[in-house]
């Protein structure tokens, strides 16, 4: 057997984000040969207060930690006692943030390879629903002392993987451990299987929890790397480690490119309503300023105007009323235009802004409302919404690198309602009912700016 050094260890911590909670307390045991050969343990002061629901399932409270060290002052000893050890824990990934954000802190860049006991049960029976620690024990009649706290945990830890050795032969333990560090980058509750056969081509793929709840949809021009790149960064990122812990599933569609992929995840996290998702998420319903030809100011609409064949301008796209006047208030005092005249204030003669010297005067006679209108939508270019410029609904024409066959993204007043996979099929989509969305708005905008150079091609339905 190899003499390599098995570090057992647990760690309990203030909360759950490792990049920001602290360690409380850290037991290691030392293997080598399959011989305990070294304990570590302590508790940590974590230089900031422990919350009162760790203190329920810990037991660890803020009196117990007053003379403990800093991790700071034990980094360089415990580093030196870890040597280039495998680290073993269930779930491993957690406690390994955890570690390498305090070691971090100490000013120590620490890395160390994993096997995570908590996937290896997995691969051990996995016709059972229940992996956790305690679910272990209680399986193979393992009794710690407390849950819940480095020691006793890390003890029973030991006890499990002695127990596993003595119902597996020699190779085929050494078999199950080989297939654990392969896939030692992966989420504990995610089977590797799954992942096999993820394509390097653009895409949107599905993350799902537990019960197959959405966690989050995301997108990439390479599904392959965009997804596994998820699970090598979750130590550095609470958003990602919550992920690996919650993520047991994963799916995934191919698309053309990137315009695709894009419109894909948005109609994608629309439906699903992922939890993780928050921006793309919202349904906002937006205001927009439109200035018809003849108007003498602008006035306020719904967003949904973007989907309605209207002459004159269009200017921002707001959350709500008060956000678009505020922001029309703003280049008004900016290009010193007239609050009265745009519609802002009511009133007759001379508007305050004119008082205080903010207003040329087109409220009295100063300034001509012709030039005054002119000045104002020069000014208010920097919002100009693009307005739909075709009749009616258009095809997207949007070919794959390769000899891959090409998809058809078919959009009206710049909804998008759905792709095909022939021009024929897309013609079928052109009266698709569809309400519209700011996400795949500014999505199209930016690819249908100049369609040649994204290589899109677009044909009028």
């Amino acid at each position: 057997m190899s003499e390599t050094a098995f570090i057992f260890i647990d760690v309990e911590t203030t909360g759950t984000r490792a990049t920001r909670d602290r360690i409380t307390e850290i037991a290691a045991l030392k293997v080598v040969n399959g011989e305990l050969i070294d304990r570590w343990s302590s508790l940590i002061y974590p230089e900031c207060k422990v919350p009162a629901q760790i203190t329920q399932l810990t037991g660890i409270h803020d009196d117990m930690l007053v003379d403990a060290p800093r991790f700071a002052r034990i980094a360089e000893s415990l580093r030196e006692w870890l040597g280039d050890g495998q680290l073993v824990a269930h779930n491993a990934r957690f406690d390994y943030s955890y570690l390498r954000n305090e070691f971090k802190r100490a000013g120590q860049d620490y890395r160390a390879a994993l096997i995570c006991t908590l996937r290896l049960s997995r691969r051990i029976a996995p016709q059972e629903r229940q992996h956790n620690l305690k679910a272990l024990l209680n399986r193979y009649g393992i009794t710690p002392i407390r849950h819940h706290r480095a020691g006793d945990d890390v003890d029973a830890l030991w006890s499990l993987w002695q127990a596993w050795q003595v119902e597996h032969s020699d190779e085929a333990w050494q078999r199950l451990l080989g297939d654990e560090r392969r896939h030692r980058t992966l989420p504990a509750h995610l089977d590797s299987a799954l992942l096999e056969g993820l394509p390097t081509c653009p895409g949107v793929y599905l993350f799902y929890g537990h019960n197959r709840l959405p966690l989050y949809v995301g997108k990439s021009i390479n599904l392959r790397s965009r997804v596994l790149g998820h699970f090598q960064r979750d130590y550095q990122d609470d958003k990602e480690m919550r992920l690996a812990q919650q993520v047991q599933h994963i799916e995934w569609e191919e698309t053309a490119g990137n315009l695709g992929a894009q419109l894909r995840e948005a109609q994608l996290v629309k439906t699903l309503m992922p939890i993780m998702n928050r921006q793309l998420r919202k349904q906002r319903k937006l205001t927009t300023w439109h200035w018809a030809e003849e108007a003498d100011h602008p006035q306020l609409l719904s967003g949904s105007a973007l989907t309605q064949p209207l002459g004159g301008m269009l200017y921002g796209l707001f959350r709500n009323a008060r956000e678009a006047k505020n922001a029309l208030l703003a280049i008004a005092e900016e290009q010193r235009l007239c609050p009265r005249v745009l519609g802002l204030e009511k009133g007759k003669g001379r508007c305050f802004a004119n008082q205080v010297g903010k207003c040329r005067g087109a409220c009295n006679g100063q300034e001509s409302i012709a030039a005054h209108n002119q000045r104002a939508q020069e000014a208010l270019a920097q919002l100009q919404v693009n307005v739909w410029p075709w009749q009616g609904s258009i095809a997207i024409e949007e070919k794959p690198a390769g000899n891959a066959s090409p998809a058809w993204h078919v959009v009206r007043q710049w909804c998008y309602l759905g792709s095909a996979e022939s021009f024929k099929k897309a013609q079928t989509l052109a009266d698709t009912p569809a309400s519209f969305d700011v996400d795949s708005y500014r999505i199209l905008n930016r690819f249908l700016r100049s369609p040649e150079q994204h290589g899109l091609t677009v044909t009028p339905l």
